[in-house]
């Protein structure tokens, strides 16, 4: 881009309020929830977890999903709380720096960078491999080079769309989604019809024992609920567009709590349906079976939806595609307010002056994630698939941050009110407090050589790349420091508590 494509200086929409440059009054509560729920890939996180939270924990998988939607939905409150005081892109980095200052806020957005780049590294394989495997015999997928090309321009042309402003993203989300729960509601009525008229593969009835966490083994509800837990993770997309919504101050808050309602809906049913379809059996298309837990729909899709069966497969792959292009969004307007507050050098802070998006932060994100994908698929898919387990302690950490920030920046405002007291103190310090206890189980997880793909000195690579994709951040954060554009910021000049928040009312 020239220079007269794009501007980095607050501008001032009409009424005078400055602004970082974005769109503004773009999304409404349906399309920020859209965007919400597409980033979570809902089709898909199921596919890839189902299998293993059954194995984990049995009949009991319902109320797993349950019990992980708990905490997520304590720090969607306390995102709530900052966002309709601080309604502002940079999100947990913005709201960090408010309240612990800006090493805490700069480390924030750099682990919710390192989540989106992970993510959208392995979203790219897994939609690259779909969507081959529906070509001819399904050898093209077998085909390392071509799956990672084709990967390759999956996240390119993402980039561009995002590139084309939040409008053109948000119109293209409606339709992948609707997709995917047309798809869902085939398979919903696939499973149902085969239960009733005694042709599914193992009719199991429903039973209350399912919502009973009681009746599963401790270690095994851990691990379940660490499993589903991060299957939420997308909602707080709907907060990185803050500013691009038409009432930044209460229409993301609330497309963050509908998100998570409807993604609680989603999971828990499906997963009720299925265990009614297949069984809890560990052989042939018993969800147990861990020879396809990795993927329970593509064994269960032929059966349940018969001939229509390739459509759950393709769903699955746009769920995947889907993804890919919304976890750019929140990851690029990050790095953008980093720039715009001088966390990040000046040029994360372009904006285009005709799709108001931020362009050199949006591209570098492409880029960054083609590297990283091509690169991990030419030292091991072993190591591409790890990073997509380690990605879970880099949610956990800026979750337990987000949730911690609330309680500290409205410490004078805590017991104000009945309200305050709940909202502002109680949710978010149970949300804080459970998002620490997951970072902290997750890692010592991982440290086991038998977790995950691969291992590095009798330690496991998931803990590798998860720890130390943050320890490089801290590094980074520190050089950063060193040179005089980072002073105003580490400094607290260009953000603190008291920093006029770039947005529109």
């Amino acid at each position: 881009m020239n220079s007269t494509a794009t501007t980095t200086a607050p501008v001032h929409p009409t009424g005078g309020t400055p602004t970082k440059g974005l769109a503004i009054g773009k999304l409404g509560l349906w399309g920020s929830t859209v965007i919400g729920i597409a980033s979570t890939a809902p089709l898909f996180s199921l596919a890839a977890t189902l299998g293993y939270v059954v194995i984990a924990v049995g009949a009991q998988a319902p109320i797993a999903f349950v019990l992980a939607f708990v905490p997520m939905l304590f720090t969607a409150f306390a995102y709530k709380e900052l966002n309709d005081d601080v309604p502002d892109c940079g999100t947990v980095f913005t709201w960090a720096a408010k309240a612990f200052g800006p090493r805490t806020g700069w480390m924030a957005g750099w682990s919710i960078a390192v989540a989106g780049v992970l993510v959208m590294a392995n979203l790219a394989e897994i939609a690259s491999a779909y969507l081959l495997s529906l070509i001819g015999d399904g050898a093209l997928a077998e085909n390392r080079f071509v799956v990672t090309t084709f990967g390759c321009v999956i996240i390119a042309v993402m980039t561009w769309v995002s590139l084309r402003g939040v409008e053109i993203g948000e119109r293209m989300q409606q339709v992948l989604l609707a997709i995917q729960y047309l798809a869902m509601a085939a398979f919903v009525v696939g499973c149902l019809i085969g239960f009733f008229n005694g042709t599914a593969p193992d009719p199991t009835p429903v039973s209350l024992d399912w919502f009973n966490p009681f009746l599963a083994d401790g270690t095994g509800m851990v691990q379940a609920i660490l499993l589903a837990l991060f299957i939420y993770w997308g909602w707080d997309t709907c907060l990185a567009l803050t500013e691009e919504t038409k009432d930044p101050r209460r229409t993301p808050g609330r497309a963050a709590t509908l998100t998570t309602v409807i993604l609680l809906v989603t999971y828990v049913g499906i997963t009720v349906v299925a265990m009614m379809y297949a069984g809890l059996g560990d052989t042939g298309t018993g969800l147990a079976n861990e020879a396809h837990a990795d993927d329970v729909f593509s064994v269960l899709a032929g059966t349940a939806m018969g001939p229509f069966g390739w459509f759950l497969v393709i769903a699955v792959a746009i769920s995947a595609l889907s993804s890919s292009q919304t976890t750019i969004l929140p990851t690029a307007r990050g790095t953008f307010a980093m720039g715009i507050y001088k966390a990040l050098p000046a040029r994360f802070a372009k904006v285009n002056e005709v799709t108001k998006t931020p362009t050199f932060s949006t591209t570098l994100l492409g880029v960054i994630a083609i590297i990283y994908y091509a690169g991990m698929n030419l030292v091991s898919t072993d190591v591409l698939a790890d990073s997509l387990l380690s990605m879970g302690l880099a949610i956990a950490f800026f979750y337990a941050i987000a949730s911690f920030a609330c309680v500290w920046y409205f410490r004078r405002t805590l017991f104000a009110s009945r309200r305050n007291v709940f909202y502002r103190l109680v949710f978010p310090l149970i949300g804080g407090v459970f998002m620490t206890w997951a970072f902290v189980q997750s890692a010592i997880d991982m440290l086991n050589p038998d977790y995950g793909y691969s291992q590095l000195a009798g330690v496991g690579g998931a803990f590798i790349i998860g720890v130390g994709s943050l320890l490089l951040g801290a590094v980074l954060m520190f050089v950063w420091a060193m040179f005089p554009g980072a002073r105003d910021f580490f400094e607290k000049r260009s953000l603190n508590r008291d920093t006029e928040v770039l947005a529109p009312e």
